[in-house]
Formats: C-alpha cells, sequence, structure tokens
C-alpha cells in the first residue's frame, strides 16, 4: 500500500526516532509499504519518519544510481555495486565517519522541488539491523555510505536542508514554507503540515 509522505515542517521528521523490537506492530507490512511508496516516489531511500512514524527504520534500493552512463554509455564507476543495493535498517547507529569531506547534490521525497549540494564524510562503519532482526556492521562508502547517512539523518530528527549554509538556506525560506502549506506539486501522495 502506497503511503502518504510527510511534508517537510511536520514535527514528526525533527524527532529522533525511537528504537523498536522484531515484536513491533505489523513490522514486515510496514516495510513493504514503505518500499511501495519509495518506487511510486521514485526515491532511493525512506526513513520511518518520512511516512509518520517515529521509530528508527529507514529503507534504500540504490539501483536508480547503477543505471546511470557516462557518455560514451558505460556505467559510471562511482555508482558501481549499487545494482543490487537494497537494504533495511532498523535501530540504526552509525559508529564512526571518516575520510575528507565531499559535496553531492542531495533531494529529499519530503522536500521536493528542491536540490542542493551537502558536504558528507565518504566512509562509514554502521550498526543495524536488517528486516529478519539479524544484527550487521558493516562499512560503506561513496554513494552508498551518502544515501545511509541522509536517511539515517531522518531517523536522528534532520534534514538535508539542516545541513547547508545558513544564507543559502535562507535564500530557501519561501520555497519551504510553500512546501509546508502544500503549494508544491508532486506526481506522489503527500500529506502536508495541519494548518494551524
Amino acid at each position: 500500500m502506497v503511503l502518504p509522505i510527510v511534508a517537510y515542517g511536520d514535527t514528526v521528521l525533527n524527532k529522533t526516532g525511537l528504537e523498536i523490537d522484531k515484536n513491533y506492530p505489523e513490522l514486515k507490512e510496514l516495510i513493504a509499504n514503505m518500499f511501495e511508496t519509495m518506487y511510486e516516489a521514485n526515491g532511493v531511500g525512506l526513513a520511518a519518519p518520512q511516512v509518520g512514524k517515529s521509530i528508527r527504520l529507514f529503507i534504500i534500493d540504490a539501483s536508480p544510481f547503477a543505471e546511470d552512463k557516462d557518455e560514451e554509455g558505460n556505467p559510471l564507476e562511482e555508482y558501481k555495486g549499487l545494482k543490487n543495493f537494497k537494504k533495511v535498517f532498523i535501530n540504526a547507529k552509525i559508529i564512526a565517519e571518516e575520510g575528507e569531506e565531499w559535496s553531492f547534490n542531495e533531494g529529499c521525497l519530503s522536500i521536493p522541488k528542491i536540490r542542493e549540494d551537502v558536504l558528507r564524510l565518504p566512509k562509514i562503519n554502521i550498526s543495524y539491523y536488517d528486516e529478519n532482526f539479524i544484527h550487521h556492521e558493516e562499512i560503506f562508502e561513496g554513494i552508498a555510505a551518502r544515501i545511509i547517512q541522509h536517511e539515517y539523518d531522518h531517523i536522528e530528527g534532520k534534514l538535508f536542508v539542516d545541513r547547508i549554509n545558513p544564507m543559502r538556506r535562507k535564500m530557501l525560506k519561501g520555497k519551504l514554507e510553500d512546501i509546508t502549506k502544500g503549494r508544491v506539486e508532486v506526481l506522489y501522495k503527500m500529506r502536508f503540515p495541519k494548518k494551524r
């Protein structure tokens, strides 16, 4: 079932998600619905707060990146290894981040029509549980690490616009307010903050 994606301005996006256990109600159904919702919106990641659940759960399917080609039609080197990169992260905790900051243009399904360059470290070590509650500790680099960091921010109550230059963010204020008020056209189902 496709769920509405929570828009910028909703307080659920600013809360730190709570840890869950394998008895969380209808967890498998929630994960399946999140994947369906993400695909419907052409996303590569989706966190539970984006569907109104303040819990430490996010999903990723980075395979669309693997389809990007250079001018000669060859797969892009930086997107190698993303073809089958589909994962569920429960109760994730980033243990370490390292390397030299690099910039990449990010967007977010909760903040449609806005993309900005965001600086992040290129390598992470993360502890998490998968959908079967099997524990993993893994190292990810490059685009995979960035997608994880972006979704991890969601379960920490942060958004990518919180990471951009304050002056640039000020320039986006009007567009962000429009999203909060539902004055944005999107091709997927969204839930906008209740008008006060």
